[in-house]
């Protein structure tokens, strides 16, 4: 069987990279670990880190096909992210005149969760611990 330790980072491609550079790191506030323009492909390549920890591949590449995204389609679902106080990120989320759903439970868990969207519809999810 293989031996898997943990997830090492997940890739997203966007349409409007400084729109999606700037939502990540400005208003999420992942930290950049580096940037790579790549002149041969015509791409950026944004790498982000949680609290020092490299966690997600920011790409861009000219004119990608839109995301299927509702109702559910193949793929990935959604991008989820814990939180301390869900209520406290939900506000922050709206003060930036972003949407944010409204908070639930998590009826098996009962835990808080929101979903909202990033800058190409991407199901960002939040998950109070």
């Amino acid at each position: 069987m293989i031996h898997l330790n943990k997830i090492h980072h997940i890739a997203i491609l966007c349409s409007n990279y400084q729109v999606s550079k700037k939502f990540y790191t400005e208003i999420l506030g992942l930290k950049i670990i580096q940037e790579i323009y790549r002149k041969e492909r015509d791409s950026y390549k944004l790498d982000l880190a949680i609290n020092g920890q490299y966690c997600i591949e920011l790409f861009s590449f000219p004119n990608p096909p839109k995301r299927v995204s509702s109702p559910e389609a193949t793929g990935l679902r959604h991008l989820a992210f814990e939180v301390n106080d869900i209520q406290e990120t939900r506000n922050y989320i709206v003060s930036k005149q972003l949407f944010a759903e409204e908070i639930r439970i998590d009826e098996h868990t009962n835990k808080r969760f929101f979903f909202m969207s990033d800058p190409d519809n991407l199901p960002v999810e939040f998950y109070e611990v």
